[in-house]
């Protein structure tokens, strides 16, 4: 009997440290939106032929560094306020590089027919 107690108490105490545990990878949805929404800008900037081909790589670049940045982060199962700014920091770059990126005399030239 006193077995069984002390099996069900260490049962009861990893269950409950589990349930509290934070999850591996945070989710965070507003960093995933804006990523997803930044993604569109440029699809968009390419089919319009606001972008040029070395405009979309360096775009593509600048989201990939975000996104290795992101990982890291999140790497020890945590994100912390400080580490959350940072990135949006990076994301309003990023946003604002996207924006005068299109908005610049450059064109992407027309395909040949």
């Amino acid at each position: 009997m006193k077995t069984t107690f002390s099996i069900l108490l260490a049962s009861l105490v990893i269950l409950t440290g589990q349930a509290n545990a934070e999850p591996r990878h945070p989710h965070d949805p507003s960093v995933n939106a804006r990523q997803h929404r930044q993604n569109h800008r440029i699809q968009q900037g390419v089919h319009s032929g606001e972008l040029t081909k070395s405009e979309v790589q360096g775009l593509r670049e600048e989201r990939r560094d975000i996104r290795q940045e992101e990982r890291a982060y999140k790497a020890d199962g945590k994100l912390t306020r400080d580490e959350r700014k940072d990135l949006h920091q990076d994301l309003n770059d990023l946003s604002k590089d996207i924006y005068t990126e299109k908005h610049d005399d450059e064109k992407r030239p027309r395909a040949r027919r």
